[in-house]
């Protein structure tokens, strides 16, 4: 393709990014499904090339960064507290998951051979971290929910990898060793953490020695694909050093940032998570075309292999489940013999969690990997582009409505100590401290009365809200959407002050941003 048609593709994609995005808004819609839905669309219009996706380019240009975008915001303390958790979802269940799909799948077709079904099993296995995102971002789940989702996203890719390599060697060679496999799974785990914090603990370095804000987001930024190429150089797994990088990073970013890298980085790293997340499901779904004419259509697809698929899809679903509520059996036999460190998720929280599953572009990007000549090869990449659409679209639509029918809540001891207000109270407590022990110089004279009066105010009015929260909100919403009134004045006579020449393009820059600090904190409050 001529680079300049790519370039326009790649604009006509972004386009589409937008304007899909405000029509899965518009509907209701998980954007994934819009997104996915039109890039199967697009994929068919007429005079469009067939995508062809490299899966080894793919995975190296989203998955780090996305991978580093859930690893930095991951609340550290609950994952470390449900680790075992996590382990038994990100190891577990897809080691489990890829047994099911392998003997469902050798019972279908008794001719494909073991090592073939165990290829599909791995693939299909694991779900997706930027499926995961993209749905988590739309539901509100409780705290170990969301963390043993999230926790799951980010590992369990390792788990598949390593699955698929040793399902792919035994394919090719016939042979496969289970303490080998082991032995390996561990080397590329630990070897991917140490690479991982030899990464993490490089950029706390190197961020406060640069002193350029830009250099320290471009460096922020820049940090996934250097952890994640490195575990690969040492035959380790990338996934894990990306992710183990993102904790160290996201642990210690409020400590060796300012306030200002942040803000700017976090609007720049958030635009860009948007905009890869995206295309992804774009180019998932525009793939279908090539998938669909390399077996011959889709009358090939559905007459030939819709029963095998359907199938296997309602086993992989199957075994989540299965997996999900045997572990609660387990916890509560534990339970039963004096063991309770552990609490059991329940019913309803079992079946939110069994059915977040959703499958994404790693799928996508191991099927394509299968060598050419592999053992149903043909049939593993259709099942795999099938699993992808089959759980995006079904879960992907319905999960919202099963958390609202679960009616789930936090339990109290998921709870953190304080409360947000409670929270603020303590900070303009010893703010106020600060401002009272300095406001007066050596000789005992008050020499900053106006600051000192406005903490002591601010600290007064935040513990008198503590607890008396749904008392002061419409006051409170009041008071702010006031001050956004005001915010919004001040900022037309900006413009108007700049437009008719009367202050420079500085004096507009500055005074604006100091407008939208102001507004920000006042959305923020109001909140």
């Amino acid at each position: 393709m001529d680079p300049t048609h790519l370039f326009e593709l790649v604009i006509v994609m972004l386009l589409a990014i937008i304007a899909l995005h405000y029509v899965a808004h518009r509907l209701g819609l998980p954007p994934s499904v819009a997104l996915l839905t039109g890039g199967a669309l697009l994929a068919f219009v007429p005079g469009l090339p067939v995508i062809a996706l490299d899966p080894g380019l793919v995975l190296v240009i989203f998955l780090p960064p996305l991978l580093m975008d859930g690893a930095w915001v991951i609340a550290l303390g609950h994952l470390k507290r449900h680790m075992i958790g996590i382990a038994s979802l990100a190891v577990g269940a897809v080691v489990f998951t890829t047994v099911v799909v392998a003997v469902v799948t050798h019972w279908l077709l008794p001719s494909l051979p073991w090592a073939a079904c165990a290829t599909l099993g791995a693939i299909v296995s694991p779900p997706d971290a930027v499926s995961a995102r993209a749905i988590l971002q739309s539901v509100k789940l409780p705290r170990r929910l969301l963390i043993l989702l999230e926790g799951e996203s980010l590992l369990n890719d390792a788990s598949g990898l390593v699955l698929f390599r040793f399902a792919i060697a035994a394919g090719v060679t016939g042979a496969f060793n289970t303490v080998d496999a082991l032995g390996s799974f561990f080397i590329l785990a630990i070897g991917g953490a140490l690479i991982g914090s030899a990464v993490g603990a490089a950029w706390v370095l190197l961020v406060r020695r640069l002193g350029d804000e830009y250099l320290m987001i471009a460096a922020s930024v820049m940090a996934a694909w250097p952890s994640y190429l490195l575990g690969e150089m040492f035959h380790v797994s990338g996934v894990i050093a990306t992710v183990t990088t993102g904790l160290i990073m996201g642990w210690h970013q409020h400590t060796v940032l300012s306030a200002s890298v942040r803000m700017r980085g976090t609007s720049f790293w958030t635009v860009m998570i948007f905009l890869m997340e995206a295309s992804v499901f774009m180019l998932i779904g525009s793939s279908l075309r090539g998938v669909v004419e390399r077996v011959g259509g889709f009358g090939v697809v559905i007459h030939e292999m819709g029963g095998p698929i359907l199938i296997i899809l309602l086993a992989l679903t199957l075994a989540r489940f299965a997996w999900v509520f045997g572990s609660d059996v387990v916890i509560m036999a534990c339970r039963s013999l004096g063991l309770r460190r552990y609490a059991p998720l329940g019913a309803r929280s079992g079946a939110v969690l069994s059915w977040a599953g959703v499958r994404g572009v790693v799928t996508l990007a191991l099927a394509l990997s299968v060598p050419d000549g592999f053992p149903g090869r043909d049939f593993t990449l259709v099942t795999a582009f099938a699993v992808i659409l089959g759980t995006v679209l079904l879960q992907g639509t319905s999960l919202g409505v099963l958390i609202r029918w679960a009616g789930l809540s936090e339990p109290i001891s998921e709870r953190a100590r304080f409360s947000m207000s409670q929270a603020e109270a303590a900070m303009a407590q010893v703010q106020a401290k600060i401002i009272e022990n300095r406001a007066y110089d050596s000789e005992g004279n008050l020499i900053h009365p106006r600051l000192l009066e406005r903490y002591q105010r601010r600290a007064t009015m935040i513990v008198d809200y503590v607890g008396q929260e749904e008392q002061y909100a419409p006051r409170l919403h009041a008071h702010f959407d006031l001050v956004l009134e005001a915010i919004a004045a001040g900022r037309a006579e900006l413009i108007r002050l700049h437009r008719s020449g009367e202050i420079d393009e500085e004096t507009l820059q500055e005074l604006e941003r100091d407008l939208d600090l102001e507004e920000l904190s006042a959305i923020s409050a109001k909140s």
